[in-house]
């Protein structure tokens, strides 16, 4: 299966979270489900970061790649129609990160991983 992570939930893998779900924790894990993780988390954390929303953030802002790579996920880019679909997508939710996640996740047709109900409301299967 493939699936995509929320930042958040990147974040909790990576500190060993205890708020993980035992399901995304088992999902994560499973050695033949493929896990992307997109550019959209990245800008996300180095800007909560920058802002001091995510001061514990400082070494995953500086090698993020490397904890992907020793973690097997896979780096998902943003494309040009990844971008389109995020700016053009209905309803309230303001979030440019949650929208491009959303956007990625329908492209792609993979669900997402989150606590995040907002995701489901744009129609993109979650997994918690």
């Amino acid at each position: 299966m493939r699936c995509l992570l929320d930042t958040h939930t990147l974040l909790w893998w990576f500190f060993d979270d205890p708020k993980l779900s035992i399901l995304a924790r088992e999902t994560i894990s499973a050695p033949d489900n493929d896990i992307f993780v997109s550019a959209a988390s990245a800008w996300e954390i180095a800007t909560k970061y920058r802002i001091g929303k995510l001061p514990e953030a400082g070494d995953i802002t500086q090698q993020l790649s490397a904890y992907i790579r020793r973690a097997r996920f896979t780096e998902l880019s943003i494309s040009v129609e990844h971008a389109l679909l995020a700016g053009n997508l209905p309803g309230p939710h303001r979030d440019p990160f949650d929208r491009m996640l959303m956007s990625q996740a329908t492209i792609l047709s993979i669900p997402l991983i989150t606590t995040d109900p907002v995701f489901r409301d744009y129609g993109v299967q979650v997994i918690w």
